[in-house]
């Protein structure tokens, strides 16, 4: 009989300063309360956000990038401008970061993810996206497949409601804006847990968020995740003592996944991402939502 054996994974999280990261599952209200974009919009400034529309995972990068704009300003920002990439060489041009110098939101559209990396990974127009979240500059947001390339590991397709197995996940590299994480979208909407479980065999040292359709997972500089919108954030965190077959079977044979946490977080709960500890709501500190910002279910 094969003897089981595990190795501890320490929680590794890199430090960030301060910063403003909305990781939004797709499908966010559009039409009455807006309560993610309108965040968004507060966090970027208010009526004084100059904000950015990243439109290059979509096949119609003009009609999604205008429907945006309209929201916005609906909403009262001070400018809008719309960085539509359609080649990899115009993401090259580092015209594009002056383009940007000004802004104080980044909005990243839905679309598709591989398309997404394809035009901007590694570009100088990714670099100062990057570096300006990650040092607090500006307010990111990404929904759908926005959202699934914030990690350094990505999920770039694959299947849903199978039981977990290697070949129910298509994974590539995503644009590292969140490293530790890997994020997959529309979660409870397209029965996509077996899908993130079977991205967790392969990359045990990272946390597996799901989220749901209009819903945010909003990342700040203390390293915690605030829960946003109307449905769930599901989080696998596989960092202690975690075990998997995943090495020693075929691509279509089921995955044995030991020693997990599973958490499921809703509207105003919280998650610590280095001690790997939820908190509800009542026990949410709100000091870092602005007062216009707060909503209520």
């Amino acid at each position: 009989m094969q003897q089981l054996t595990s190795q501890p994974v320490e929680h590794n999280i890199p430090d960030r300063p301060k910063t403003s990261i909305m990781v939004i599952g797709g499908a966010e209200d559009k039409v009455h309360g807006r309560e993610i974009l309108n965040t968004f919009f507060c966090r970027s400034g208010g009526a004084n956000a100059r904000l950015a529309i990243v439109p290059c995972a979509s096949r119609d990068p003009e009609g999604i990038s205008n429907r945006y704009r309209t929201i916005f300003d609906e909403m009262g920002v001070s400018a809008v401008k719309v960085v539509d990439i359609r080649e990899r060489e115009q993401a090259e041009n580092p015209v594009w970061k002056d383009y940007l110098e000004d802004c104080t939101g980044v909005f990243i559209t839905g679309g598709d993810q591989l398309r997404l990396c394809g035009l901007l990974a590694d570009t100088p127009l990714m670099e100062k996206i990057r570096k300006e979240a990650q040092e607090g500059k500006i307010t990111l947001a990404g929904t759908s497949a926005g959202a699934a390339v914030m990690g350094y590991h990505m999920i770039a397709g694959g299947g849903s409601g199978a039981s977990p197995n290697r070949s129910l996940v298509d994974m590539a590299n995503g644009l590292n804006i969140i490293p530790e994480i890997i994020v997959d979208q529309h979660f409870h909407n397209r029965n996509r847990m077996a899908r993130l479980l079977s991205a967790v065999a392969s990359h045990p040292e990272h946390i597996a968020i799901g989220i749901d359709e209009d819903t945010c997972a909003l990342f700040e500089g203390d390293d915690t995740m605030k829960i946003l919108g109307k449905g769930t954030v599901t989080i696998v965190d596989p960092r202690e003592n975690f075990y998997t077959n995943e090495s020693q079977i075929g691509a279509t044979e089921p995955l044995s996944l030991f020693n997990m946490r599973l958490h499921v977080l809703c509207h105003g709960d919280c998650y610590n991402m280095p001690l790997g500890k939820p908190m509800p709501s009542a026990a949410c500190a709100e000091s870092g939502w602005p007062s216009e910002c707060r909503t209520t279910n």
